[in-house]
């Protein structure tokens, strides 16, 4: 008999659904066997005790008004020992009928009725007529960055996700989600892969392979951009058909390492635009320390314009009236010869040669330490983990092993006379916590960190740090710059460089007249022309109609521009 029922639910039921069938079989055969023996009491009770005869229908009858707690009070004990056993058919009644029942039917049938209905719903195609969208093979902190971007852009997405009882909750969400698994052809086909302007692998590096191969089995011509997470991963990646592998916690590495303060004062160059370069640039320890930019004249002695000024990880807007304080980096543009020209005047400034320190031995503090290791600056490092000890070596010149948060440890690796340091650390509420501790320990130290979530990005600038950049918001800048066609231009978290088509209302102006600025709060930094020259602007500039806006700002101010001049 055990064999045949096994044998029928293995034929009409789907093998997803049988623990739940067998788990509501198990309860009615309880269920049944109890009122079965309640009822086998019942009259067992009233003959020998209340000297009575009933049918066995009255006995069923009495044990299930008892146990739902109807209690019709037709048939009734008049004895101890019949009330008694109406108590414990009663208490019976009451945990099997009203506890469990409720939940054995919401967790064994309802549920997975309703989850079988979501996934019915669960979108598993685009449109057919779909061009021009990109496509990212999972729902990460880099998709979520991304996608806020592509949304400002209007550029068309959506976001691949496994489980279709998730992608019907994100739908809901109103995120544009496709259902399926990330190694099937078939789900590329359903994306119309063909017709897209653009696939992010950003799984593991394993699946990225897959992901490749399997894209470049039904589409040879999309644009593959694949995430890295190792350096060996690289070669591999681009030899099954990736356009453009980014191995972002290198280049976080590298990004935080382009922000340390050691040695000689130097710009720090942090893109470009065509031929024109974006640098920053410390002013502590120089002469510009507490002037206004009107009488600093970048301008007039080296041809550059200030765009804006860090200010312990805030960027303010300029006017001439700025002043530059102690922790100021102003944010310059121009030519790389008048960076060069400036670079050539700081030098001679705020010689600092103590080594800097690295907290954190994972890929993004070993990827920090070889880049400024590579500039000639020393490093010492703290790491947590002594298992870590040998493959560290020759990472740093110095590696302490024990807990960031020890003074002594810390005085040890030179915290009071270090220029930097810098938080590598995955643990936001850690890198926070440093921060605050390290800035008190050296007020005169620049705090450059890691974070993970953007939520804690306001919290580690109010800690103390000076410069913040995400995995996230890099990923995000990398992308972006390959879908626009132009090189990544990294600032720090919250501030970006937009690139618009000119508005219809002020195609013709002249910029002064625009008031896009005091408007807005974008700083309108260039021109980039049709055939995609970039050209600086002044006051006087007039906003061709083709040409595009490149504008410095946040997203909210971004928002601000279009509902202005929409």
């Amino acid at each position: 008999m055990k064999f045949l029922t096994s044998q029928l639910l293995s034929l009409l039921v789907p093998a997803r659904a049988r623990p739940n069938i067998r788990a509501l079989v198990s309860y009615s055969v309880l269920l049944v066997v109890t009122v079965a023996l309640f009822a086998v009491g019942f009259h067992l009770i009233m003959y020998h005790f209340e000297g009575q005869e009933h049918s066995w229908l009255t006995g069923v009858y009495w044990a299930l008004t008892v146990m739902t707690t109807l209690g019709f009070g037709d048939i009734t004990f008049h004895t101890d020992v019949g009330r008694m056993f109406s108590i414990v058919v009663l208490l019976t009644g009451v945990v099997l009928l009203l506890i469990v029942l409720p939940f054995v039917f919401i967790r064994f049938f309802y549920a997975p009725w309703m989850e079988a209905r979501m996934r019915f719903h669960a979108p598993r195609a685009v449109p057919s007529e779909t061009r021009g969208h990109v496509i990212l093979c999972g729902l990460d902190s880099l998709a979520t960055a991304l996608m806020a971007r592509l949304r400002l852009h209007n550029i068309p997405h959506f976001v691949i996700e496994p489980d279709p009882v998730k992608a019907v909750q994100l739908h809901i969400d109103g995120l544009p989600v496709v259902t399926g698994r990330v190694e099937d052809r078939t789900t590329y086909e359903a994306l119309q892969v063909a017709q897209a302007r653009m696939v992010i692998a950003n799984a593991s590096d394993t699946v990225n392979t897959n992901i490749t191969l399997t894209i470049r089995d039904v589409c040879s011509q999309v644009p593959i951009a694949a995430v890295a997470e190792h350096e060996q991963s690289i070669d591999l990646l681009e030899l099954t058909g990736s356009n453009h592998v980014l191995p972002l916690k290198l280049q976080l590495g590298e990004n935080l390492a382009n922000r340390v303060n050691a040695g000689h004062v130097h710009c720090h160059v942090v893109g470009r635009l065509g031929d024109i370069q974006i640098a920053e640039f410390p002013v502590h320890n120089t002469p510009l320390v507490g002037r206004p930019l009107r009488d600093v004249q970048l301008r007039e002695s080296f041809g550059l314009n200030v765009v804006a000024v860090w200010e312990r990880g805030r960027m303010v807007p300029v006017t001439p009236d700025t002043v530059l304080v102690d922790g100021s980096f102003p944010v310059v543009m121009g030519s790389a010869e008048q960076i060069t020209s400036l670079d050539t005047y700081l030098v001679i400034y705020n010689t600092n040669f103590n080594p800097v320190l690295v907290i954190g031995g994972g890929k993004v503090g070993c990827a920090t330490s070889q880049t400024l290791r590579s500039r000639g600056v020393t490093v010492h490092m703290i790491e947590r983990e002594e298992s870590l000890r040998h493959s560290l070596k020759g990472v740093a010149d110095k590696v302490f092993i024990g807990d960031a948060a020890d003074r002594e440890l810390i005085m040890d690796a030179g915290l009071a006379e270090a220029p930097s340091v810098l938080l590598s650390t995955n643990d936001d509420a850690m890198n926070i916590y440093l921060a605050v501790y390290y800035r008190r320990l050296n007020p005169e130290l620049r705090v450059i960190s890691r974070i993970t979530h953007e939520r804690n990005i306001e919290a580690i600038h109010r800690a103390g740090a000076d410069f913040v950049l995400s995995y996230s918001s890099l990923g995000a800048e990398a992308v972006m710059s390959l879908l626009q066609n132009r090189e990544s231009v990294i600032l720090g978290e919250g501030f970006d460089i937009f690139y618009v088509p000119t508005p219809e209302v002020l195609a013709g102006q002249l910029l002064v007249d625009s008031h896009i600025r005091s408007r807005t709060g974008l700083n309108v930094l260039a021109l980039r022309q049709p055939d995609g020259g970039v050209a600086p602007v002044t006051a006087a500039t007039v906003l061709e109609a083709e040409s595009e806006l490149v504008m410095l700002g946040n997203e909210a101010q971004r928002q601000s521009f279009i509902k202005v001049f929409k």
